[in-house]
């Protein structure tokens, strides 16, 4: 059976799964469709928030990330995971204890205040509506190559299918939908890691196949790694930096807070019966997330090694001068699934010295020495093009994998977008139907009727992502992290604060996540673009890029949350402390004792 055969018949078995799964499963009333009846067991539910953490950016693009930067990629998987760490301590026991369907709802019944759930909502939808820009345009990536499609049609054809399996099923359709789906994504990471870690190290175990030496020399993969790409005018891959070491700290720092106030992630603790499960449910996520996160750095180095190892032949495992005239691969001669990618428009040749060969190097290298090798060599420039986000899907083609493994890489890939977006439309589908019609708007609205805004606000954000999705800011990982930094300047200090200190009063509250959120949306714009249109771009009014401290855009939720906190607090001090009952409230939901008796989520 040919390659595209059985991409076809795999991904349209994913895909009837799914669908299956989002029939049986539908939800027949609120409760189902906002928190699937808070009867999820917990490693239900800790499967399903892996799925819906793990989101095009972690399967996709972040190995891809690691690849390009090397070393400074691990803040990706500090950030991440830290940040989960952080969510199942600090926050998820004590929102799940307080018994709400969403976020905004704790907000605005913390804070005593319909304002507060209303600043709460605009910030949700903010971060929300970025985050599922990358998951989009991971599910253009990804359609595109698979289905021989162009990135557009992809995206259409992916907001068709998280159509029918959101809008239907709602929460409880999607939390046993997005079970399905983890078992495809993690099935499609490890297994072709397995493969490709045995091919080049001999080690079945990729984490160990990182620090292997390659098969027949003495010398380590990374090691060698080191070597070939130093001798491409890239930097050193196990030591370089994103930046300076601030940003590297405060971009890890604001992925994990950000992580902590993602209103998605959130709401799957609101699915379990007692507040023990939510404890218990986080404790799996992270399990699962680990199998995951624990393989990335050695898929981003064996897909960097084969990458090289396909365009200069002798170089990573002969050790051959990478200068020298015939060390380069013939473009008429490149193999087949560089052809197949090229169409994407994801991987683009241009051959700048006429040579007929591809040359793939650090054109922009400061390094004297190497630049003076290049130039003697006759090299004209970078020739070779290749986009991030398809380093993981391309791997197990560049490895020259069995077709059944790069089927499933597909159904992986499409199974760890699809999982996140449907998680977020219902983060945005509830917070509009929830929190704003009935929190706000039309109190006392009927169920059915507010089932039905949920389901049509859901589909009116799937539309808005798809849009979005085709116009993107950046890589799939790199607009996820803005996503990050505005769930973490805005959301993050208001549930911490809400949790943790009685005495925040509403308009503390509401003044620090307008400050944060302005202040990072300020800089992210001055970047990206207002909204993210190209064009729009204002950098000379903050006096350039990176302009402070040498931060970039993606790590700037950090400094955003700081803010929140400060102005919070300075607010809060010459404003009336909150009432007595909203202090005692906030003292019962962070005492354990009487734990087991809270239940249902209402």
């Amino acid at each position: 059976m040919d390659l595209q055969t059985t991409i076809y018949l795999v991904v349209g078995a994913s895909f009837a799964l799914y669908i299956g799964i989002a029939i049986w499963a539908r939800a027949g009333s609120t409760s189902e469709f906002y928190a699937a009846g808070g009867s999820v067991p917990p490693v239900i539910n800790g499967m399903a928030t892996a799925a819906d953490w793990m989101s095009a950016a972690s399967f996709i693009s972040m190995a891809g990330l690691i690849a390009n930067m090397g070393y400074g990629g691990g803040l990706f998987l500090m950030g991440w995971t830290g940040g989960y760490v952080l969510l199942a301590m600090l926050l998820a026991p004590y929102l799940r204890k307080f018994g709400k369907f969403t976020v905004p709802q704790f907000i605005g019944d913390r804070y005593y205040s319909k304002t507060a759930s209303l600043v709460a909502v605009l910030c949700l939808l903010t971060a929300s509506l970025t985050y599922i820009i990358g998951q989009m345009t991971g599910v253009g990536v990804a359609f595109s190559r698979f289905l021989g499609v162009s990135s557009a049609t992809g995206i259409y054809v992916g907001q068709g299918i998280v159509f029918l399996y959101a809008v239907f099923g709602g929460m409880k359709g999607i939390t046993y939908t997005q079970v399905a789906q983890y078992l495809v994504l993690i099935a499609a990471y490890i297994i072709p890691a397995i493969f490709i870690s045995l091919q080049l190290t001999g080690n079945p175990i990729p984490q160990l196949g990182l620090g292997s030496n390659l098969v027949g020399h003495d010398v380590s993969l990374l090691a060698t790694l080191d070597k070939v790409v130093t001798d491409l005018g890239f930097g050193k891959y196990t030591t370089s930096l994103p930046g300076s070491t601030l940003n590297m700290f405060v971009y890890t720092l604001s992925l994990m807070i950000g992580t902590a106030g993602l209103p998605h992630v959130i709401m799957r603790f609101f699915t379990v019966p007692t507040v023990k499960d939510a404890r218990s449910s986080a404790g799996w996520a992270l399990v699962f997330i680990a199998l995951l996160y624990t393989t990335a750095p050695a898929v981003a180095a064996m897909a960097k090694t084969n990458l090289i190892r396909t365009i200069t032949p002798g170089v990573v495992m002969q050790g051959s001068d990478p200068y020298a005239a015939d060390s380069q691969i013939k473009f008429d001669e490149r193999p087949d699934w560089m052809k197949r990618w090229e169409k994407t428009g994801l991987l683009k040749f241009a051959d700048k010295n006429g040579d007929g060969r591809i040359q793939f190097y650090n054109d922009k290298s400061k390094n004297p020495e190497f630049v003076k090798k290049a130039e003697a060599a006759g090299w004209k420039g970078n020739e070779l093009e290749v986009n991030a986000d398809i380093i993981v899907l391309a791997n197990p083609e560049i490895a020259l994998l069995p077709n059944w493994v790069i089927a499933l890489v597909a159904a992986g890939g499409l199974a760890a977008a699809l999982s996140t977006a449907a998680g977020l439309l219902m983060a945005i589908s509830s917070s509009v139907s929830h929190d704003l019609i009935k929190g706000i708007f039309v109190p006392d609205i009927s169920e059915k009727n507010e089932l039905l805004a949920g389901k049509i606000s859901m589909a009116v954000a799937i539309v808005v992502a798809g849009y979005l999705g085709l116009n993107p800011p950046g890589f799939a990982a790199g607009t996820v992290a803005l996503a990050f930094g505005i769930a973490a300047s805005s959301l993050f200090p208001a549930i911490m604060m809400g949790i943790f200190s009685k005495k925040m009063n509403k308009e503390g509250a509401i003044a620090g996540m307008l400050s944060g959120l302005f202040v990072t949306l300020f800089y992210v714009f001055a970047h990206k673009g207002i909204f993210f249109i190209k064009g729009t771009e204002y950098l000379p009014t903050i006096g350039g890029a990176n302009a402070f401290f040498g931060i970039t855009p993606e790590a700037f939720g950090a400094v955003g949350a700081l803010v929140n906190f400060i102005v919070a607090f300075l607010v809060d001090k010459v404003t009336a402390e909150p009432p007595e009952h909203i202090q005692h409230m906030v003292e019962s939901v962070r005492t354990p004792r009487g734990s087991k008796l809270v239940n249902g989520a209402h």
